[in-house]
This record gives C-alpha cells, sequence and structure tokens, in this order.
C-alpha cells in the first residue's frame, strides 16, 4: 500500500509540475496572458506540497526517484497534450529513468 500511495504522490506531483509548466509556456509563448502564467505558479507550487508528502523522509531521494517520473511524465504529457510521437529512443531512455526510480524509491534496504 505504501508504494502505491508514492507512486500516487509522484503521479500528482508530475501532474502539478508538468501542467504548470505548460500553464507559463502557454501564457508566455502562446500570448494567452497571466491568468494562465498565474495558474501555472499555483499548479508548480501545488508540486511542491505534492513532493513533500512522500513517505520516505529523505529529499534527495524523493527528488532524484521524481526526476525519472517527471522524463515519462512529460513525454506522456506530450503525447496526450501536444499530440507529440516518442520516438523508440524517447521511449528507452524512459523506461531506463522508471527502472531508475523503481530502485532508488522501493529497492529493499537493510
Amino acid at each position: 500500500m505504501a508504494v502505491a500511495r508514492s507512486l500516487a504522490l509522484f503521479a500528482l506531483a508530475a501532474l502539478a509540475e508538468i501542467g504548470g509548466a505548460w500553464l507559463i509556456w502557454q501564457g508566455w509563448r502562446e500570448h494567452r496572458g497571466l491568468l494562465w502564467i498565474a495558474a501555472g505558479i499555483v499548479a508548480l507550487g501545488a508540486y511542491g506540497f505534492a513532493a513533500s508528502l512522500q513517505p520516505d523522509p529523505n529529499f534527495g531521494r524523493i527528488l532524484a526517484a521524481y526526476g525519472g517520473i517527471f522524463v515519462a511524465g512529460s513525454l506522456a504529457w506530450g503525447v496526450v497534450v501536444d499530440k507529440f510521437r516518442p520516438d523508440r529512443w524517447d521511449l528507452t531512455g524512459a523506461v531506463i529513468c522508471l527502472v531508475g526510480v523503481a530502485v532508488i524509491m522501493y529497492a529493499p534496504r537493510g
């Protein structure tokens, strides 16, 4: 159950961070305005809180593992939102990152 909760928190953090960055991108680069940028800033703040709810007490471990979630989540966001088509190397890299997440966060420790 702890692993499922941790994965759900990683997914929430990724949604908030990637979504927040995308909102700022849309507000600035696509000229959608300050409300989009403000929403992005709020979402990025939510990312910080979501990450802090992880059960592991080690900030460095959580942030390192989250990096792999961010990589895979960014590609998934691109597919769903921007109709990006990752190639086999994008997908291979994402799988490698997710294996890293599993090793860093969920390997048995003695």
